[in-house]
């Protein structure tokens, strides 16, 4: 009998199964949440904020971005402003943002190659389940967890590890994308090759290099290039 494209790994270009953080990953929704948080500024009768300004915060969550658009808050009193940041981004959910560049063409490889791939978000499931819709992943994205799927939440490799079982990979066998060090940790718990996503939102401070992710990406579009994919855990015999 022949081999599936799925179990035959010599014969592949990029690996069985790749699972992506979403926001700063796949998806350029620094725009969105601008617009959000610009709307909760307007009515308080406070300016625009920058894009520069927010970009850094995106994929640390609702929080850390209210907390950067109004940093006079004191700090125990930010998460009273999360419920009204999420209900203004339900209205502006993928009006503004767009995969990186160079995105599309690398799901397109991948599927062509024959392999399964998914979305592991901190960001609620309902709404990273109605962005993609509008992204034409609806079909094609195997599985999506989002931060409020499960018990846990990245760095846990909980979400990781579901992921991966729902489509069909072995976790060693999977790789995990994103431009956060919580993701990385959270990869390296669920015993998971990862990819250092460098286009993504970072903070000045941040250091990916000491995030210790098994290979780190410039652009999306290098992910063409079979070698900038890691096969393994760092360590473990293939």
């Amino acid at each position: 009998m022949t081999e599936s494209p799925i179990t035959n790994h010599e014969s592949r270009l990029y690996p069985p199964g790749v699972l992506f953080d979403l926001d700063g990953t796949l998806l350029d929704s620094a725009p969105d949440m601008l617009a959000t948080v610009n709307r909760m500024r307007a009515v308080r009768g406070r300016p625009p904020m920058v894009l520069e300004a927010l970009r850094p915060h995106v994929s640390r969550g609702a929080r850390a971005m209210a907390s950067a658009a109004f940093p006079d808050v004191p700090p125990g009193q930010v998460p009273e402003l999360v419920p009204e940041f999420l209900a203004v981004y339900r209205e502006e959910l993928g009006r503004h943002g767009r995969p990186f560049d160079g995105i599309e063409d690398m799901l397109a490889a991948l599927e062509a190659d024959g392999t399964r791939w998914g979305i592991v978000t901190n960001k609620p499931e309902a709404l990273a389940r109605d962005l993609l819709p509008g992204l034409g992943w609806a079909t094609r994205c195997g599985v999506l967890v989002g931060g409020d799927t499960l018990a846990e939440r990245k760095p846990h490799p909980m979400p990781l590890l579901h992921a991966a079982e729902a489509i069909g990979i072995a976790p060693a066998d999977c790789v995990y994308v994103g431009d956060d060090r919580r993701d990385i940790d959270a990869a390296r718990a669920a015993g998971m090759p990862s990819v250092v996503a460098l286009w993504g939102y970072r903070l000045d401070d941040d250091d990916p290099v000491a995030w210790q992710g098994d290979a780190m990406v410039v652009r999306p579009v290098d992910l063409l290039e079979p070698v900038a994919w890691p096969t393994r855990r760092s360590g473990v015999d293939p």
